[in-house]
């Protein structure tokens, strides 16, 4: 494992961390605890020493399972990342009633590197007026937090203003090879690391989207490269290959992701990508824009939607036929996806979108969610809808006891 410096502190942190937002789960939808906890434990005896969770992951469930898996020692190995959700504060007493609950939830006294969670400029502008600054320094005086920072997810003009505005420890912003103008971006990076700020980078992967299944247009740039690397490893290492990032937030959910992370990770130095290398991951980045159609990355910040529609499985679909192709198989998984039929719960489809657009003040994306969810609804709850339902019914049916 590499590690990097935390500019202000000094701490020497992994520049692979561990993002509890995508932990391993059963088939209702709760985390699976002891696959959860092996690779959490197993990360952690390889090297890796910074954990990031939030009060909304794994609908509130993330906090208290990090508890359990960082028990025996662990919790000791490892600085502890959590997230003020600022949204749900309506009162200065507010910002101390969620951070004292988050150390009951991660028995713990203390977290080591506290954000004020998915700002834009309006919500900073309303935390901020509601005393936010004043919290962090009482906080940070008491001792219940270590560190002060933020997550990002606005427009790249308001990133600066909120850099200035406090005497941050660190920030957290969107970062991977398509995302080099989105957010904070490659100017919001360099700007931060220039005001001391250590910067942790969330989505290298997007959501896991540069990962498999990976287009063959986009398969057949890669296979240029006179080293090869799998598609996990290139962007990975991009991320790394910038200086300025301390750490990268890999949100695994299977072993596997583990592995191949930590076996990244052995590699990645600054500024080890040659010119011909950076240049090959910008034709890549290039052929993934012809190919996207929507650009969501799955946070599921637009969830819930008040009509039951899942915004981002809606999405990973319409992607996945336009980059992927299988119109076949992707509008059968639709119909038994959305209509209820794998998750035994309520229909999810495009078409309840009553454009209410609750969806468009929480995407970080600035999607037009409403008219996407309409394409989606055009290509795939066209005639034939009810007979791949039917046909998923049956296909699906589980008649064990």
């Amino acid at each position: 494992m590499l590690y990097r410096k935390m500019p202000k502190n000094g701490d020497e942190l992994s520049i692979l961390g561990f993002g509890a937002m995508r932990l391993p789960v059963k088939e209702d939808g709760s985390i699976d605890e002891e696959k959860a906890k092996q690779m959490v434990r197993h990360s952690i005896d390889n090297g890796v020493n910074y954990v990031d969770t939030a009060w909304p992951y794994h609908m509130g469930a993330s906090e208290p399972f990090l508890a359990r898996a960082l028990a025996d020692g662990y919790r000791e190995k490892v600085k502890l990342a959590t997230k003020q959700p600022q949204w749900m504060v309506k009162m200065p007493e507010d910002m101390d009633k969620f951070l004292n609950a988050q150390l009951e939830k991660l028995n713990t006294d203390h977290i080591d590197y506290y954000l004020i969670h998915s700002l834009v400029g309006s919500s900073w502008e309303t935390i901020r007026d509601l005393g936010v600054a004043e919290f962090l320094d009482k906080a940070k005086a008491d001792g219940r937090i270590v560190n002060a920072g933020f997550s990002y997810h606005g427009d790249p003009e308001d990133f600066a203003p909120i850099v200035d505005a406090y005497e941050w420890d660190f920030c957290q912003i969107q970062y991977n090879f398509l995302d080099e103008n989105v957010q904070a971006g490659t100017a919001g990076l360099e700007y931060a690391a220039s005001k001391g700020l250590g910067v942790v980078i969330m989505e290298p992967l997007r959501g896991g989207n540069l990962a498999d299944p990976v287009p063959c247009e986009v398969l057949d740039i890669w296979n240029e490269a006179d080293v090869k690397r799998s598609p996990v490893a290139w962007a990975l290492r991009w991320v790394w290959n910038h200086p300025e990032v301390t750490v990268v937030l890999s949100g695994m959910s299977e072993p596997e992701h583990v592995e191949e992370n930590l076996k990244v990770a052995d590699e990645g130095l600054a500024n080890s990508l040659t010119e011909k290398e950076l240049e090959l991951v910008s034709r890549v980045a290039e052929k993934y824009g012809e190919l996207m159609k929507i650009n969501c990355t799955g946070c599921r910040y637009c969830m819930p939607c008040p009509e039951g529609v899942d915004i981002p499985a809606c999405f990973d679909v319409y992607n996945n036929l336009h980059m992927f192709g299988g119109a076949d198989r992707l509008k059968m998984m639709y119909a038994a996806k959305m209509g209820g039929i794998l998750r035994g719960a309520e229909t999810n489809f495009a078409s309840q979108c009553v454009q209410c657009g609750k969806c468009l003040d929480a995407c970080p994306q600035k999607i037009p969610i409403p008219d996407m969810l309409e394409k989606v609804e055009e290509e795939f709850e066209g005639p034939g809808l009810e007979e791949r339902i039917a046909f998923a019914k049956q296909l699906f049916a589980n008649d064990s006891c």
